[in-house]
């Protein structure tokens, strides 16, 4: 890649970003080269802190002052390092745009949707405010925004995420730019939202003619949109391919495990995920060493010699293909090597409770009818009941002993309210709870509420906002033991015995939560979830913060933990190929209700409600050639009827 093609609009060279810090220099990216041609996409993925974020921030000239950048980023044949900030200000929202992962940050709260839309426009193109006013409510309609004159005077804070985020393309395609950098775009959104923002990514890409950089973990979304591969680690490519080759013939064991990690929505077989142990490296006086050797699986004596360079290995594309492997030879397009798969399987371990059949095993949470309804109040000072939400209404199901039990849906369909309603205890007028056999509603005392929540335990989202930062791994651990009455010798024979089951070193224990990694802390708190011996555990999104390679690790941990001591698991997520993998039954939720619910097999390669369908159609699969034929459908809530999704 010495020379780039004629029609190149962004060429990178040993792009270099490295930061002071008390601890030394942080390099965060050591080595970036590439070229990207109009109309293409190219994808960039990798683990948290593999410098994906950092090269398009460092393309944009949007790093701090502290950040010392070498190499070379030309863009349209304009060399951009040494450019003042008010040299890059004429070429950024003009020749580059970028479309950030929250766009509710991206836009300015005290500003109407116009007034940005507009001043994207005049800033770079010299119309009046009419001629502005016009185009930009011409881009809100493109992106799909309806009643765009009444919504140019709305601001950001009236816009779901989704239309936020429809906003802000519309800003990057304002001014026709050449370049458009989106950093994670449709991360914090649902999966048809997210559809439909990929959608208008291709469309914004199809007026422009824009060259696109795709930042992003989901592989899924990569296999849709991308022509080009790079995969970074520890600040450098350690694999670039066109999109088919990355995929169907992986090169780089850093790769394959990114792959093997993803759990997949078209995928019936209950396969354990690959999970890749460690941690990514810190970025401070790295060896002249592979960064990967010390998770590889392969990794001989050579790999800690030498970091390898990226070249050219054997393929289809001859020289299209890149690894930094010195061993990507050895592997074959099969991805085994010798014969043998490059990641050892991991050992599925099947409980006792799976040859019974469901209805014979005991049921561990009961609930009937659930009903939440919240009161619309009306004034400032006294406050008027002018209406009422129904979140959720008269839902039933069981979760039996061994069983995991998903519910499924968008934002605001009432997932999370019902696991609040089921792990508040609250008493239901015209149905129940019931928990190991123990109704609710017949619940009187402190006392009586607090044995019940022996039975029923959470792991919530977020670990490291779950756990309290002041207080050691023991402790957090110990707390629910303590609650309960436990003796000091006993909770501190417990814990050991938790930190080892969950893949924690005991030795480990007076550490504080900020010592460890996020899928270290997520266990932590399923250690604590595990701590009085509960019949049900309740998870709230717990692998939705992780990323990939770390989230496959908690998933078959999940398996593991419920083979082993025979756990119903209560599941909330969005991300439905997790769900797939994990769950024995699923229900599909939609305002409040559900709309479907069966064996989770059935439901997924079957669907029969119009909503399931859609849901389903939107799961982008990490593969190229199935993803780019599949027909996405959309669901029509005014008619309850999918139709064909069109860009």
């Amino acid at each position: 890649m010495s020379t780039a093609p004629s029609n190149t609009v962004l060429s990178v060279r040993d792009l270099t970003v490295s930061f002071a810090s008390e601890a030394g220099r942080v390099d965060a990216v050591r080595g970036v080269s590439f070229d990207l041609e109009a109309g293409r996409t190219l994808g960039i993925v990798g683990e948290s802190g593999s410098g994906k974020s950092v090269t398009s921030l460092a393309i944009m000239g949007l790093l701090d002052e502290n950040a010392k950048v070498t190499g070379s980023i030309r863009f349209e044949d304009e060399e951009l390092l040494g450019k003042t900030d008010r040299q890059m200000s004429m070429i950024r929202g003009n020749g580059m745009a970028m479309v950030f992962q929250d766009p509710l940050t991206s836009l300015t709260p005290v500003f109407t949707i116009g007034d940005q839309l507009v001043e994207a426009l005049t800033a770079h193109r010299g119309m009046s405010k009419s001629e502005a006013w016009t185009r930009a409510m011409e881009l809100l309609s493109v992106v799909g925004i309806s009643n765009p004159e009444r919504r140019m005077k709305s601001f950001p804070h009236e816009f779901s995420g989704g239309m936020r985020q429809r906003v802000v393309i519309a800003i990057a395609m304002a001014n026709n730019p050449r370049l458009i950098i989106c950093d994670e775009p449709t991360t914090a959104l649902d999966v048809t939202i997210q559809a439909q923002i990929l959608d208008l990514i291709e469309k914004a890409q199809d007026e422009t003619g824009a060259a696109v950089i795709m930042i992003t973990h989901d592989m899924g979304v990569v296999a849709r949109t991308a022509d080009d591969v790079m995969v970074m680690y520890a600040g450098k490519p350690v694999e670039h391919a066109p999109a088919h080759e990355l995929f169907h013939n992986t090169r780089m064991p850093y790769s394959i495990g990114l792959l093997g990690a993803i759990p997949r929505v078209d995928k019936v077989e209950k396969v354990p995920l690959t999970p890749i142990k460690g941690n990514p490296p810190l970025l401070i006086d790295l060896p002249d060493a592979c960064p990967f050797a010390a998770r590889c699986p392969i990794a001989i004596d050579a790999c800690h010699r030498r970091e390898p360079d990226l070249v050219p290995v054997a393929s289809e594309s001859g020289d299209r293909h890149l690894a930094a492997c010195i061993r990507a030879d050895e592997i074959g397009a099969d991805g085994l090597i010798g014969g043998l798969p490059v990641y050892p399987p991991v050992e599925l371990h099947e409980s006792e409770l799976t040859r019974t059949p469901r209805e014979e095993r005991p049921v561990t949470l009961e609930v009937r009818n659930l009903r939440k309804t919240f009161p619309l109040l009306k004034g400032a000072l006294f406050k008027r009941k002018v209406g009422e939400v129904q979140a959720v209404k008269g839902i039933s199901f069981d979760v039996r002993e061994g069983e995991t039990m998903a519910i499924v849906g968008e934002s605001g369909s009432g997932k999370t309210t019902t696991l609040l309603q089921i792990m508040d205890l609250e008493k239901q007028t015209d149905g129940d709870i019931v928990i190991a056999g123990t109704s609710v509603n017949e619940l009187h005392g402190r006392k009586r509420e607090r044995e019940l929540r022996h039975d029923i335990q959470i792991v919530f989202q977020d670990p490291m906002g779950a756990l309290d930062p002041r207080m050691t791994v023991t402790d957090i651990i110990a707390e629910p033991m303590r609650a309960i009455g436990m003796g000091r010798d006993e909770i501190h024979d417990r814990v050991q015995e938790l930190m080892d089951l969950v893949g924690l070193n005991p030795a480990h224990r007076d550490r504080f939560p900020g010592a460890f990694s996020g899928g270290q802390r997520q266990r932590i708190g399923i250690a604590r979830a595990l701590s009085t011996n509960p019949k049900i555990v309740v998870l709230d999104e717990p692998v939705s913060a992780l990323d990939v390679s770390i989230q496959a690790g908690v998933i078959n941990l999940l398996d593991e933990l419920k083979a082993k001591l025979g756990l119903s698991y209560l599941f909330v997520a969005h991300d439905l190929s997790v769900i797939r993998h994990i769950a024995d039954r699923v229900a599909v939720m939609y305002l409040g209700e559900f709309v479907e619910i069966g064996d989770v097999d059935d439901v997924f390669d079957d669907p029969q409600h119009p909503y399931t369908q859609a849901l389903l159609s939107a799961i982008p699969v990490p593969d190229p050639d199935v993803e780019r034929t599949r027909q996405r459908v959309v669901f029509d809530p005014e008619t309850m009827s999918t139709r064909p999704a069109t860009v």
